[in-house]
């Protein structure tokens, strides 16, 4: 391995420990190729999701999502992304491990969604932008983990993934209304006679707005139990790693669904000392686990003999 890719995974670390808040934690528990990897993945993730979520103008941000879409067609092409740290680390990446760099564009056609203002009518509605921004990464993440069971195995990654988006949405649904996004569906606010794009922090009837993010949270609960069943199919320390990380989100949606009028006044959170308690929790207990046959040799950590 050169330099410039040890660099260029050097890199992608930093954006990781950097701004994964949660899913760092998790990703800190893989073996070393594994961990560059999946940092490769969260760094291309986060480039998109910052290009959606920046403050240029609709346009300029569609064009930027397009060149990242270009730079990830050149990968699929052969393209070693040289002169970008992180399409040199990600293209390293998807040489060592089976990682389905087109569901990237998936990503991108979300984040195109949200620039353009999308909103959704029903429940269907919402869980093709989950699959595509959120399922996306679960498919991506499934890449680097390997699996004894790919079959099995992409559906529930994929569902994973749905539950840990609805869960964002919960989380951020103040954050969201003062950027204009609605993202629960036009039909569960009417379910629950709810103004669509009220202030939630001052809508009269806020009470039922309580009540719709409860029945949102019991949602996002059989997302997770689905998902979760991925677990088994998974090596010890890809298990804990997907462990750690859902179990963050499935902790912060337990809290959201306790008190779930705060998601409307604040952004719920979780301390670090939860976060790394929940990662130890899902290491030693996939410590226990009987050993599964791996699907796919491991692959060589970044500098190591080949």
């Amino acid at each position: 391995m050169t330099t410039d890719v040890r660099a260029a995974y050097r890199r992608c670390e930093e954006i990781t420990w950097s701004q994964a808040r949660n899913f760092s934690y998790g990703i800190r528990l893989l073996p070393p190729a594994k961990r560059q990897a999946l940092a490769a993945v969260y760094a291309f993730a986060r480039r998109v999701d910052d290009i959606g979520d920046g403050t240029l103008p609709a346009p300029e941000k569609l064009t930027l999502l397009e060149e990242a879409r270009d730079g990830l067609s050149a990968l699929q092409a052969g393209d070693t992304g040289d002169g970008d740290d992180v399409l040199v680390a990600l293209a390293d990446a998807a040489a060592r491990f089976d990682i389905p760099l087109p569901a990237f564009g998936e990503l991108i056609d979300g984040c195109a969604a949200d620039v353009r203002g999308v909103s959704y009518e029903t429940f269907d509605d919402l869980l093709h932008y989950c699959r595509c921004v959120a399922g996306s990464i679960g498919r991506l993440s499934l890449g680097v983990f390997g699996t004894s069971d790919p079959k099995q195995a992409v559906p529930l990654a994929d569902s994973l993934g749905v539950a840990l988006q609805l869960t964002n949405i919960l989380r951020d649904i103040r954050e969201d209304y003062a950027t204009g996004r609605v993202y629960l569906p036009a039909e569960d606010f009417a379910r629950f006679g709810c103004a669509l794009g009220a202030d939630p922090a001052a809508d009269p009837g806020q009470g039922k707005l309580t009540s719709l993010v409860e029945f949102e949270a019991d949602r996002a609960r059989t997302w997770y139990a689905e998902g979760l069943a991925l677990m088994p199919l998974l090596d010890r320390r890809s298990a804990a790693s997907a462990g750690a990380m859902a179990g963050i989100y499935y902790r912060l949606l337990e809290h959201i669904a306790a008190t779930p009028a705060a998601v409307l006044t604040r952004r719920v959170s979780l301390s670090a000392r939860e976060k790394a308690g929940v990662a130890v929790k899902s290491l030693a207990t996939a410590a226990v686990r009987p050993p599964r046959r791996r699907s796919r040799p491991p692959a060589a950590a970044p500098g190591a003999a080949r």
